[in-house]
């Protein structure tokens, strides 16, 4: 299979993402399941290797802890002066991070990623002073043990039955241009605890009885594994998608379950869900909305529940938009890597197989290395409460408006037929039928070729005032004119759905960027939830106010028209809700999703500022995950805004 060109949208993020990371320094992290794997010695190890090559490499801080090993290994190096803290009649040793700052070396070892700095010093973690020094484009070594990983976290906590205190958010893991697994199989990582090659003794018996045990070592070690190889497949994943490369790299097992409006989806998602835990295996849920237009409001909400109730499971969910299901659902698989596609087919009779398009086996025909799990079904064989029988209007205006079209078309053919030849007469039906297709309708698309076909035959082929076709050469015209208007209509649609889609994704992404702008140069909580309802509520079509706490209640201090509203007691208490438990709430959710609004909490780093109530403009309106995905952006990025200007101005 030929290598498919990558999008110019992909190129340019490909440029920009190595544009960035050539004016920052390169951040290099020894990744290790427990203290005593060999993090520091290696790390000292590699640098010993770079400065034999001519680069500047300096020590800011490392810690032998009394290993002979390590500290033969220092007179290597210039080692930077730590600065002295005085703390509570304690002398407190720190990494002096405008030192190296001064000194600008080309590269420099800091041990200990997930340290936390004494009191009073310019950063409070030992990671943000390494994300500075990257940021003024230093080169940094660094090491880090995998259950100080902001993520793994409470995984951790649960297997040494003991609480996490020092992380590292999972931000700067995915920053590093290099992770370096090093690895020691449990039993030879006890041998050196007991050697006294990790603590002294006294430690080291402690140790043995609490962190070392040979359980906790094997469990930390797999996570250490499974968090390398979860780098090293977005590495992977990465370069396919830069070079192009559109054929499968079966790496690692990746699933994607097709979704749409139907009950039957509910027990798709779980036999995936199964699969994937099964597999220990990442997976995706897609929803294709082939038409935004051409469905009802009921059909769409329907799916969108569907793809929150996959992400609840634990997928990763995407909306897709394009004509052509099998097309779009194949291209995006590809482009994912996805190993594996599953899909629920109903059972019906033979002769319908026969007639109408088959979705699955269309899917089987394009998969090509792609695995295809079906499931199937009788129609309506699942049932569930949570599924909204959907109703489809039917846009009678448009029909009415598409016969309107056809029978102008057909005035202007008669004025034209004295002057023209016959067959330049099927134009003008053409371009009927491409004005037709521009409401984006597929119904009123072939109902308008349809009647243009009757019209040209009847009024303009001998015999005239009759369906009968005489001449076989008129017979050949008028199946033509019906492929090529029906070619015309569905590619007018296609354009237009995929038009709309992409000015919808470009109009977000514009307000995004420009919220982030505009906070950036904003001070104030007042003003800053004033910018941040008023882009929110023009990029989603919506009534946006902003509650912050005072007194212990939640209170309005922002509006999207401007005006202060009072909310009703229950709009209070959903709000107060969300405020509390620190999630979203209302319409679209599975909490009190009988109200008219939807709820996200305002979530800082440390506890959550407020809530923001959110209320489209448009009657019965689901937010899918994409957009639900950008109002958490937004509300992360309005909520880190307060903070920081709390943080310089305080006032809370």
């Amino acid at each position: 299979m030929p290598e498919k060109r990558q999008s110019p949208e992909k190129l340019l993020q490909r440029v920009q993402e190595e544009e960035r990371k050539q004016q920052r320094g390169k951040l290099k992290i020894y990744l290790g399941a427990a203290p005593g794997v060999g993090k520091t010695y290696e790390m000292l190890h590699d640098a010993l290797e770079e400065r034999s090559k001519g680069l500047d490499v300096v020590i800011g801080v490392v810690e032998s802890h009394g290993r002979q090993e390590i500290e033969s290994m220092f007179k290597n190096f210039e080692t930077l002066p730590k600065q002295v803290i005085d703390y509570h009649g304690k002398k407190l040793l720190e990494f002096d991070l405008n030192a190296a700052l001064k000194r600008q070396p080309g590269l420099i070892l800091i041990d200990e990623m997930a340290h936390t700095n004494a009191p009073d010093l310019q950063h409070a973690k030992r990671w943000q002073d390494i994300k500075e020094l990257l940021d003024r484009g230093i080169n940094v070594y660094t090491t880090l043990n995998v259950q100080h990983i902001e993520s793994l976290k409470d995984d951790v906590s649960q297997i040494i039955h003991a609480p996490i205190k020092e992380t590292v958010p999972d931000s700067m893991i995915d920053e590093a241009n290099t992770i370096e697994l090093v690895d020691l199989p449990p039993d030879e990582l006890l041998k050196r605890l007991h050697a006294g090659k990790i603590y002294i003794a006294n430690q080291a018996e402690l140790a043995a009885e609490l962190f070392f045990r040979e359980g906790n070592l094997i469990a930390l070690r797999e996570l250490a594994l499974r968090t390398t190889a979860q780098r090293v497949g977005k590495q992977v994943l990465f370069y396919r998608q830069g070079q192009g490369i559109s054929h499968i790299w079966p790496t690692k097992d990746k699933i994607l379950v097709c979704v749409g409006p139907d009950a039957e989806s509910l027990k798709l998602i779980r036999s995936a869900s199964r699969m994937a835990k099964s597999l220990h295996a990442e997976w995706i849920a897609v929803y294709v909305d082939t038409s935004q237009s051409n469905i009802s409001e009921e059909i769409r909400n329907n799916a969108i529940q569907n793809l929150r109730f996959a992400e609840q499971q634990g997928a990763e969910t995407r909306v897709l938009f394009g004509f052509d299901i099998v097309k779009e659902v194949m291209n995006f698989a590809r482009e994912e890597n996805v190993t594996q596609i599953m899909l629920w087919r109903h059972i019906r009779k033979r002769w319908r197989d026969l007639v109408f398009r088959n979705l699955a086996d269309e899917m089987v025909r394009s998969s090509g290395e792609i695995d295809v799990y079906i499931m199937t079904g009788e129609p309506g064989e699942v049932k569930s409460s949570k599924i909204i029988p959907s109703k489809k209007s039917v846009p009678w205006k448009i029909y009415g408006i598409s016969m309107g079209i056809i029978t102008l078309a057909t005035i202007i053919d008669f004025l034209l037929y004295p002057f023209a030849a016959t067959t330049n007469l099927v134009m003008v039906y053409l371009l009927g039928v491409t004005f037709i297709s521009l409401f984006g309708q597929i119904g009123p698309s072939i109902l308008a070729s349809v009647l243009s076909v009757l019209a040209y035959d009847f009024f303009f082929i001998p015999p005239f005032y009759s369906f009968a076709v005489t001449d076989i050469q008129y017979f050949f015209t008028l199946i033509v004119m019906l492929l090529v208007a029906q070619v015309i209509s569905q590619l007018t649609i296609l354009k237009r759905s995929q038009a709309e889609a992409a000015r919808l994704n470009e109009r977000q992404t514009s307000i995004l960027y420009k919220l982030s702008r505009q906070l950036a140069r904003t001070r104030g909580t007042d003003k800053l939830l004033n910018t941040g309802v008023k882009y929110i509520a023009v990029a989603f079509n919506a009534k946006v106010i902003a509650l912050l706490p005072k007194n212990n209640h939640l209170i309005v201090r922002s509006a999207s028209n401007g005006i202060e509203k009072k909310l009703s007691p229950k709009e209070i208490s959903i709000a107060q809700w969300s405020y509390d438990l620190g999630q979203v709430a209302g319409k679209g959710t599975d909490t009190l999703s009988g109200a008219d609004s939807f709820y996200m909490p305002l979530i800082g780093k440390k506890k959550t500022l407020g809530v923001l109530q959110i209320t489209s403009n448009l009657p019965n309106h689901l937010f899918t995950s994409v957009q639900m995905r950008l109002l958490d952006i937004c509300g992360n990025q309005i909520a880190l805004a307060i903070e920081v200007d709390r943080s310089q101005n305080k006032d809370i």
